[in-house]
């Protein structure tokens, strides 16, 4: 009786070469699921413009608007919106696409938190 068999397993759990299960760091988690996304890199680029199209760029005028806020959070949000856009238009490697889009992530965060609470 034939069985259907997959060749590529769940590559959710960060590989075994470590000594220890609980010396993961989300470093290694980060850098294994960057990896698995490499095929993804132009869906990635596309999530990264909705992202910041639609919630990072109004932002500012909220904040500003609403809250007072300096302009330099205008200022902020450009140039991490360009980053972005350098970095995964100008071929950097997913980890790095993924890193920014990360870090661009929380500083919004952070600079949402400040201001409105």
């Amino acid at each position: 009786m034939a069985t259907l068999k997959t060749t590529a397993p769940a590559t959710w759990n960060v590989a075994t070469d470590y000594t220890a299960q609980n010396n993961i760091t989300l470093w290694a988690k980060f850098t294994q699921f960057a990896d698995s996304q490499k095929g993804k890199h132009v869906q990635w680029f596309f999530i990264v413009l909705m992202v910041h199209g639609v919630f990072f760029l109004p932002l500012p005028a909220v904040l500003m608007y609403y809250y007072n806020a300096p302009a330099i959070v205008l200022a902020v949000t450009m140039v991490s919106f360009f980053a972005n856009l350098i970095a995964t238009m100008g071929g950097a490697g997913i980890r790095t696409a993924l890193l920014f889009f990360a870090a661009s992530i929380a500083i919004h965060i952070f600079m949402t938190l400040v201001f409105v609470l």
